[in-house]
């Protein structure tokens, strides 16, 4: 798939947008797409969220997790962070990860807010046990994903998870290992259409009923 060709500035911000940056850290050059998905997620509005580039993210492009520092406060004061790492590494080449199309962001970012979203409804010792079990077991892992996808399908995210899903399963230049383990892990493409699909018939059938 052909990457999109962009120069590194950030990309004007419309004031719709621009209300979904309370409380959010946000590099520049990814704003728009990071505003963008959040705005799929108004609970999320008033929530303290950092996005972070990292050099490397073990066996991950973005990673959504408590600081754990807030895990310590109240529940209502817990804040997050998105870690995304700088580089989208090929088998023979690396691009700066700004430089994926803006929809392959939208998804990817989406589905890191998926997780923030099931986050949000657990208890702080909820969330300990949570990253133990997302660390020693490969169901765990499988179960928390799916989670995370169905709220951004839910909030209206499907479409860009599909192109993400595709992108990834797709792209000739990617690790076959890490294709792999999205295929084991993660929801499939096909399923992420059904469930599109049975969202957009249900609230067709909800219209209907209302009128």
């Amino acid at each position: 798939m052909q990457l999109n060709k962009r120069i590194d500035q950030p990309e004007a911000v419309s004031p719709a947008l621009a209300r979904f940056r309370t409380n959010k850290a946000i590099p520049s050059v990814i704003e728009k797409n990071v505003l963008t998905a959040l705005s799929f997620f108004p609970a999320l509005q008033q929530t303290p969220i950092r996005f972070v580039f990292k050099q490397r993210i073990n066996s991950s492009v973005m990673q959504a997790q408590p600081v754990f520092q807030t895990l310590l406060r109240p529940r209502a004061n817990r804040a997050y962070q998105i870690n995304i790492s700088a580089l989208f590494t090929l088998t023979h080449t690396a691009i700066p990860i700004h430089q994926l199309p803006d929809a392959i962001m939208i998804g990817w970012i989406g589905h890191e807010l998926g997780h923030i979203m099931d986050y949000e409804r657990r208890t702080n010792l909820e969330l300990v046990g949570f990253g133990l079990g997302y660390v020693f077991s490969a169901a765990y892992v499988k179960k928390a994903e799916r989670i995370a996808d169905s709220f951004a399908v839910n909030h209206g995210l499907g479409h860009y998870l599909i192109e993400t899903k595709r992108f990834i399963l797709d792209h000739a230049e990617l690790p076959q290992a890490y294709k792999d383990k999205i295929a084991r892990l993660y929801v499939s493409p096909e399923e992420i259409v059904e469930q599109v699909k049975k969202l957009e018939e249900e609230k067709l059938d909800r219209q209907k009923k209302a009128l």
